[in-house]
């Protein structure tokens, strides 16, 4: 997932697999919106304590 369209276009099974991992995140933290995709890595970052890159690669 190198840019935004690859992630908008596999974000909901994404979406899916990190609620199934880390429960505890909401529909919130997972929002993902057009030009805000730093936000949101941002909020996931800090609520399961690892990188962007860790996280993409969980559910490679």
């Amino acid at each position: 997932m190198s840019n935004s369209t690859e992630l908008n276009g596999s974000w909901e099974a994404l979406k899916g697999k990190i609620k199934q991992k880390y429960a505890d995140l909401t529909d919130d933290d997972l929002l993902y919106e057009e030009g805000k995709e730093q936000e949101m890595w941002g909020r996931l970052k800090e609520k399961v304590g690892k990188t962007e890159e860790e996280i993409k690669n969980l559910f490679k």
